[in-house]
């Protein structure tokens, strides 16, 4: 969390005040001993990428009969329509890696090693409330809502910039045609090539992106693992080719794997721009396309076609 303004007992290195912390808060300097926490930052979403995706491809691959309801696409469509190889894929995205491991190797400074003091922090707070329970709610308000604002708020500010990144290299042609076109070449999504770009489209779309959210937010290091982490498993997941229901990614919000299909598809890529998170900006400005109206649209193409 952000330490600034803030008392200068909390940042007393000899006191370790790890008494009253909640669970998910590890009072070790480092969480792995011998390794900067923005280290193990930047390899999280890295490893996470290839570890959900080596699961997806263990269900594709395999002939598990009760899977074949949930697939989006017929295996075979994978090869028949897509216009990039899985090798071109896998090579294209192990260079984004190092594109985003370099930048966030120059964005995120390493923090000092010491213990935090939450303690004056919290009583910072607490003279703000007045009232019996200004403890309790300047603890609470301290360990678990400015995290969670926090973390939401970076999550629309990588919805937000990705939406208009991602609209305007569909609107403008030249952009399309020498960048955005690289992921278009997936008309059948799946897993690995989530983060196939071009790497200039990459380095802006999604490094450059989660680094102004991360900043923005003034998050440590801790928090911004799990930001890239979540971020990371949400891209992979929408592009996984399955509308599987009890998927955790898939039904904590709208924008899941069915929805950014249809952007895939031709008669949708000028809708559903919305990713990785929420789908607020394709519903406020007009961008939003569901399964229905898709099928539709192709029905009445279709009987254009053959009345002609």
């Amino acid at each position: 969390m952000f330490h600034d303004d803030l008392p200068m007992g909390a940042f007393n290195a000899t006191h370790r005040d790890c008494g009253n912390v909640p669970f998910y808060f590890s009072c070790r300097p480092r969480l792995i001993d011998g390794v900067p926490d923005h280290y193990v930052t930047l390899a999280a979403p890295v490893i996470a990428y290839w570890a959900l995706c080596m699961f997806f491809h263990y269900l594709d691959t395999s002939d598990f009969k009760w899977l074949e309801k949930y697939r989006i696409h017929e295996s075979a469509e994978v090869t028949s329509r897509n216009r990039a190889t899985r090798a071109q894929v896998i090579w294209a995205v192990i260079f984004q890696h190092g594109i985003q491991t370099a930048l966030g190797l120059a964005a995120l400074a390493e923090e000092e090693e010491f213990v935090y003091n939450h303690e004056p922090t919290v009583q910072w707070i607490a003279s703000f409330i007045p009232g019996r329970i200004a403890q309790q709610v300047a603890y609470y308000t301290y360990w678990w809502a400015i995290p969670f604002v926090q973390l939401i708020f970076a999550m629309f500010l990588i919805d937000t910039w990705q939406y208009f990144l991602h609209r305007w290299m569909h609107v403008n042609k030249w952009l399309y045609r020498h960048f955005h076109s690289w992921h278009h070449r997936l008309y059948v999504p799946y897993a690995f090539g989530a983060l196939y770009n071009h790497p200039v489209e990459g380095f802006l779309l999604d490094s450059v992106g989660s680094v102004v959210a991360e900043t923005c937010t003034f998050m440590t290091a801790r928090q911004t693992m799990i930001l890239f982490t979540l971020a990371t498993f949400k891209t992979v997941d929408d592009h996984c080719g399955y509308r599987i229901p009890f998927d955790p990614l898939q039904f904590m919000t709208a924008n899941n794997a069915d929805y950014h299909d249809i952007h895939h598809q031709t008669i949708g890529i000028k809708s559903n721009f919305a990713q990785p998170f929420f789908i607020h900006w394709d519903v406020i400005l007009g961008t939003r396309m569901t399964r229905e109206e898709m099928e539709s649209r192709k029905y009445k193409k279709r009987d254009k076609e053959e009345s002609d």
